[in-house]
């Protein structure tokens, strides 16, 4: 009773927050007739202006109101569509980091337009993250429009694109994708020995189409990356014979409660001079000291009948 009452009286949450952004949607309407006055070349001079005000140390929160009137009018302009001030509202709470919930048909791809156009201001990037490889390019082309109108670039990451390609993308002002690209070309730069050959720059801003199924229903498939077995398999055998001559405590440690085991210094060291290798972390000799890990996990760890079967020729862990 007492809580329907504050409500009436205080308003909800929901309104109250409302209520702190009509102000800054008033601060983008009023300068609405100014932005209008000028011409093609005079609007797209804005990014320049505005990235130079970024520079100077002015915030990007400062910028919000005559960026975002920039973007709506180059909308006008270029796709005949110019945004509602609920939709500036959709806006405003996306910078804020926020989710707004918006039905199919009111135009969350235009709204969209007006946060990812002012985090790209920094030079930094920009990510559009959407559910499929259509939306990615059709996005990317369609309000794309916008963005090369305000002389900004942008990219898409679609499904089989070379390096050389997806770095192209990511180093573009706002790059649209799937997911799965993003996080898989994070994954694969993860496995690359130099930096350089890394297609990902650092993060900057990142807006999510349909968050609740990405982030929760499709977060429940891991991203797995695997290399090819049969390339291992020699390998295995050389290690396996091996690690009889490891003992424990001198030469590897074992941790049963988080099931883990790890050489020590003087494992290592006896690895390199069995293996006849100088040091087992440089980048040439990874495989051998990922077989090496993996090796000491199964002498060490397993044990068969009780964490593994053998049946009919084949191994079965027991979970």
């Amino acid at each position: 009773m007492l809580s329907n009452v504050l409500t009436k009286v205080f308003g909800s949450k929901n309104e109250r927050i409302l209520k702190k952004l009509r102000p800054v949607v008033e601060q983008i309407n009023s300068f609405e007739p100014e932005i209008q006055k000028l011409d093609d070349a005079g609007l797209r001079a804005k990014t320049v202006e505005f990235r130079e005000r970024l520079t100077k140390g002015e915030p990007l929160d400062d910028l919000l109101p005559e960026a975002f009137a920039a973007v709506r009018e180059a909308g006008r302009r270029v796709l005949d569509m110019r945004a509602y001030d609920v939709q500036l509202v959709g806006a405003i709470i996306l910078h804020q980091g926020c989710i707004t919930e918006m039905k199919t048909g009111e135009g969350k791809t235009l709204v969209a337009t007006m946060p990812i156009y002012l985090n790209a201001l920094s030079g930094k990037g920009a990510h559009v993250v959407t559910v499929n490889d259509y939306l990615a390019r059709r996005d990317a082309e369609w309000m794309g429009e916008v963005y090369r109108f305000l002389g900004m670039t942008v990219g898409s990451i679609v499904h089989d694109m070379d390096d050389d390609a997806r770095r192209a993308a990511y180093n573009s002002d706002i790059t649209y994708g799937t997911n799965n690209e993003f996080g898989f070309d994070y994954l694969r730069d993860n496995m690359k020995f130099d930096v350089g050959d890394f297609c990902q720059r650092e993060l900057n801003y990142a807006i999510v189409d349909e968050v609740d199924s990405i982030l929760i229903d499709e977060a429940r498939t891991p991203l797995i990356i695997s290399g090819p077995s049969e390339l291992s398999t020699g390998l295995y055998n050389e290690v396996n014979k091996i690690m009889p001559r490891f003992k424990a405590e001198e030469h590897y440690t074992v941790d049963e409660k988080d099931r883990q085991a790890s050489f020590t210094e003087e494992g290592i060291a006896l690895a390199e001079e069995i293996l006849q290798v100088s040091n087992l972390y440089e980048p040439k000799n990874i495989d051998y000291l990922h077989h090496l890990n993996q090796s000491l996990k199964a002498h060490a760890l397993f044990k068969r009948d009780v964490d593994y079967i053998v049946k009919d020729g084949e191994v079965v862990i027991v979970d």
